[in-house]
This record gives C-alpha cells, sequence and structure tokens, in this order.
C-alpha cells in the first residue's frame, strides 16, 4: 500500500495517538511499517502530534506529552512501596546460596537488594550492580555477599553507572542469573527501558547471564518505552504484583513467558 492509499491522515493520526497514550512511545518506523505510509509521512504526523501539544519528539520516534520524566530513585521508592518490597522478596527467592547476580538500579532493585540482605541463610552470594544506591543497600550483608559495582560514567537521579566504562567489568564475568528492573514489559516489544544509557547496560547483563528474572510492578505490562532491553525470548520469568491486569498476565504467559505474581 503507498500513501495514497492510506488511512486519511486525521484518522490516522488519531490511531497513532491512542498507541502512543497506551504505550508512552511510539517510534517513527512501526508508524511507516504499520500504517503503510512512507517515513516521511510518519515522520510529519509525529510533527503534527508535537505540534498539537499532545507528544515530545525523541531519537527516532516520540514520548507522550503526559508522560512522567525520569524521577529520583529516593522519589519513586516511595510510589507503591509495598508491592515493590513484594516484587523484591519474591525476585530474591530465586536466588541460592553460591550464586552469581547481576542487579541493576531503580527503586525495585533496592527492594530486591534489601530481600537479599534479610535472607540470612544466605552465603557465598556475589551481586554485580550498577547502582550505587543498590550497593549501599547490599552492604549489611558483607561478607555473606560480595558486592562488585561495575565502574562508569555517574548519571544523576538513579546513582546509576553507565558507558563510558560501564560495560568494561560486566564483559569479564559471567552470572549466574540477572535480575533487572524495566520500564515496560510488552508481548511484541519484549522488554525495554525509558533511558538509553542504562538499557545499554542492561542488555550487556542479559548476554552475561545464564538466566533473566525480569521485575515489573503492575503499571509496567503492557508499555512499551524508547530503549529496548530484551525480547521475550530472552526472558525466562517476569515478577509482577498481584495488582496486575489477568489479561495482559495471560497474553506474556501465551507469548511463552513465566510470570509470577509476588
Amino acid at each position: 500500500m503507498t500513501d495514497a492509499a492510506a488511512l486519511p491522515a486525521e484518522l490516522r493520526r488519531s490511531r497513532i495517538r491512542e498507541r502512543l497514550d497506551q504505550r508512552g512511545y511510539i517510534r517513527a518506523a512501526d508508524i511507516a511499517r504499520d500504517f503503510s505510509v512512507s517515513s516521511v509521512t510518519a515522520r510529519a504526523d509525529l510533527d503534527a502530534l508535537v505540534d498539537a501539544g499532545a507528544a515530545r519528539r525523541v531519537h527516532g520516534g516520540a514520548v507522550s506529552a503526559s508522560a512522567a520524566p525520569e524521577a529520583p530513585v529516593e522519589q519513586t521508592s516511595q510510589s507503591g512501596a509495598e508491592s515493590k518490597a513484594a516484587i523484591g522478596r519474591r525476585a530474591a527467592s530465586l536466588v541460592d546460596a553460591g550464586q552469581s547476580v547481576f542487579l541493576d538500579v531503580g527503586s525495585t532493585a533496592l527492594a530486591v537488594a534489601e530481600a537479599l540482605v534479610d535472607r540470612t541463610e544466605l552465603h557465598d552470594v556475589v551481586v554485580v550492580t550498577n547502582g550505587l544506591a543498590t550497593a549501599l543497600a547490599l552492604e549489611p550483608a558483607l561478607p555473606r555477599l560480595s558486592v562488585y559495582v561495575t565502574g562508569g560514567a555517574l548519571r544523576p537521579l538513579q546513582h546509576s553507572l553507565v558507558n563510558p566504562m560501564g560495560q568494561q567489568l560486566i564483559e569479564t564475568v559471567h552470572a549466574d542469573v540477572a535480575i533487572l528492573g524495566c520500564n515496560g514489559v510488552d508481548v511484541e516489544a519484549g522488554v525495554t527501558n525509558v533511558n538509553l544509557p542504562e538499557a545499554e547496560i542492561k542488555r550487556a547483563m542479559v548476554a552475561a547471564s545464564d538466566r533473566v528474572v525480569i521485575t515489573a510492578d503492575a503499571s509496567k505490562l503492557g508499555r512499551v518505552t524508547m530503549g529496548h532491553v530484551a525480547g521475550l525470548s530472552q526472558i525466562d520469568t517476569i515478577v509482577t504484583d498481584a495488582a496486575a491486569d489477568p489479561v495482559l498476565v495471560a497474553d506474556l504467559r501465551a507469548a511463552g513467558a513465566a510470570v509470577l505474581l509476588a
């Protein structure tokens, strides 16, 4: 189908806006493919949504204008604290004594770290993290747990370490399990993250792990954000909370993902 045979611009942009509001992010390439228009038309559609105040342009696409900006981890830790604690405990229960673990950044990673500390029977566990706050949360469990920080450039808000130099340690080790947070889990798009530098580190951790566990509260299911982390085929387990939409959980399971409710 050519542009001439595509949907009228007004109807097409209305549908693009619906998808953008639902997912929070859309790529120009996806618009061109899904609506059978040229890349020039796809970019014009995004520009029209920006002019209407419905979107903000980012590299390769746009995010919803209503999408919340990245918040400090100290702030996000207070939001949904009970469900994050439950997810943290469930994810931490998947770690066995003697294992090596990649653990990344964010409020749910902090909940996992606190749950690992509380598991006083755990010993000889090695944790590699790119999160300074995560490392400090694990400190009370020394020396039962050994904690290694990746190094790299320090990002504010999440207190995360990213490239350059953020992947050097990751590329020299192999973990039994990676427990990673995200901003979105979708049947088609897989696991995504709003911040591109952190998504890059997460991808490296996925590649260097035998098993991958994704922690995502109910609000993350069905959402797609800008930075690709992994396809569902690369994920072994998704840990979410009891408030998760049963339809979304069923869709993820039907796609082959093991979903655990905390």
